[in-house]
């Protein structure tokens, strides 16, 4: 069961002080229908250089997995066991569900139906738990406290354990050099 992620945003008020904006449970949540993943939005930048709120929940957006353009995203996603294995279809759903439909044009298909690709630098924090990244052609095993930067490239999260891995994303917006 996924538990509530306590988030605490500060601003300044009009005397210039740091106060606290927002202090409780993120509350934008969401499950993924496809692997029951659960996802909590932290906070969305759509410009770089960010820019403060001084009253705005920036994460009160609908968002899909990607960062908005030249932006990021921060947002925290809770990854139950995986049971048994799932097919074409779940992957076009899962995408679809992700916003990433369009990533997978031509070619042979994904190697796990979780596969998918974000246009970001992603940096992924493992907060809990253990989890499987599945490359294109390799696996490697993270486990909490390890981090992993990931730019560009295809990928899949699948937990084979018995307890959820709760993992950080912040995923900038990145170009292809």
């Amino acid at each position: 069961m996924n538990r509530g992620i306590r988030r605490i945003v500060t601003t300044r008020d009009r005397d210039g002080k740091a106060v606290v904006l927002f202090d409780g449970d993120a509350p934008n949540v969401k499950v993924r229908k496809v692997g029951g993943f659960v996802s909590t939005l932290m906070w969305v930048l759509d410009a770089l250089p960010a820019r403060h709120s001084a009253e705005k929940d920036l994460a009160d957006v609908t968002i899909g997995t990607a960062p908005p353009p030249n932006g990021a995203v921060f947002r925290i996603v809770d990854f139950p066991p995986v049971k048994g294995e799932l097919d074409a279809e779940a992957h076009r759903r899962m995408t679809e569900e992700m916003g990433l439909a369009h990533r997978h044009h031509a070619g042979p298909p994904p190697r796990h139906p979780f596969m998918h690709r974000t246009k970001s630098v992603d940096f992924g924090i493992v907060l809990s738990g253990e989890i499987d990244m599945l490359l294109d052609e390799s696996k490697v095993h993270v486990k909490a406290g390890d981090v992993v930067i990931q730019q560009g490239t295809n990928h899949a999260w699948v937990n084979r354990g018995s307890e959820i891995c709760r993992i950080a994303f912040i995923l900038i917006d990145a170009r292809e050099d």
